[in-house]
């Protein structure tokens, strides 16, 4: 049975273990852009954003309390002279371990970042993805995610 909460200091290391393989799809992707295996936090950075409610990070264990996948959020406001005010839940990354895919574990990540959003009163919930991830793109296409700006880039 999948658990979705907050994570914890105690899933540092699971979390760890997930950015270096989030990584290496990117790296694999777009090896001109991604250093090799790496993670994009070191663990005490970890403890600070873990500890920081503007920042939630999500978890989704099994029955036995192994970490399967992690959801880092970041809440964002915006508005002003051009813009309507609102708040918006940025998923910065969604990862679900390798080994572990195919079994509603991204799936269960999601729907509980989005009910989480909801109580929190956000307008929307935004994310990114790599034109070189086909499969997580239709993934969030069946989440009911749709394109809302897209980037372009030239190569020099």
């Amino acid at each position: 049975m999948a658990i979705v909460r907050r994570a914890e200091s105690r899933d540092i290391p699971a979390i760890l273990n997930l950015l270096v393989q989030v990584n290496m799809v990117h790296h694999n992707g777009r090896p001109d852009l991604f250093n090799g295996p790496t993670t994009k936090y070191t663990g005490e950075e970890l403890e600070a954003i873990l500890a920081d409610d503007a920042t939630p990070v999500f978890v989704c264990t099994d029955g036995d309390g192994r970490v399967l996948g992690h959801g880092f959020c970041v809440l964002q406001h915006a508005g002003g002279r051009l813009m309507a005010e609102h708040s918006t839940l940025y998923i910065d990354d969604i990862c679900v371990d390798e080994n572990a895919r195919g079994l509603g574990i991204g799936r269960a990540l999601c729907e509980h970042i989005l009910a989480w959003a909801r109580e929190k009163g956000c307008y929307n919930v935004t994310l990114n993805v790599w034109n070189c991830n086909p499969g997580a793109m239709a993934f969030y296409d069946r989440l009911g995610f749709s394109p809302y700006r897209v980037g372009m880039e030239v190569i020099l």
